[in-house]
């Protein structure tokens, strides 16, 4: 019966996605160079914001077959949303039963929990 029912399901297509390799170098050389500031210093008061240049080749973001390689932008035509990314939230302190206080709470919770299930093991 197992037997059976394993020959009359028919059988499916496996979709085989294509990863690119790494860029090669005539592919590199064919790309065509933008017009950009890259050597001019940074503005006083503003560090730069990303750590490589403009049309640096971001090795490992094309992992399709046949795409262009994908190139480094200004930090100008970056979202300004992007730069805030890493920053840490700082909650204000609304009093108890706030935001800032349950967050403490549930962070001191976790950290027993994580104390306890240590000292079970030893």
């Amino acid at each position: 019966m197992l037997l059976v029912s394993r020959i009359r399901r028919p059988s499916r297509a496996f979709h085989v996605r294509l990863y690119a390799s790494k860029a090669a170098s005539s592919s590199i050389k064919a790309v065509p160079e933008q017009a950009t500031e890259a050597g001019s210093p940074p503005t006083k008061g503003q560090p730069p914001r990303s750590s490589c240049a403009p049309n640096t080749i971001l090795v490992g973001l094309n992992y399709l077959k046949d795409q262009p390689p994908v190139l480094a932008l200004p930090d100008e035509e970056y979202p300004p949303w992007l730069w805030k990314l890493l920053d840490k939230s700082e909650l204000p302190d609304d009093g108890p039963g706030g935001q800032a206080e349950k967050r403490r709470l549930r962070k001191d919770n976790r950290q027993r929990i994580r104390d306890q299930n240590f000292m079970k093991t030893q």
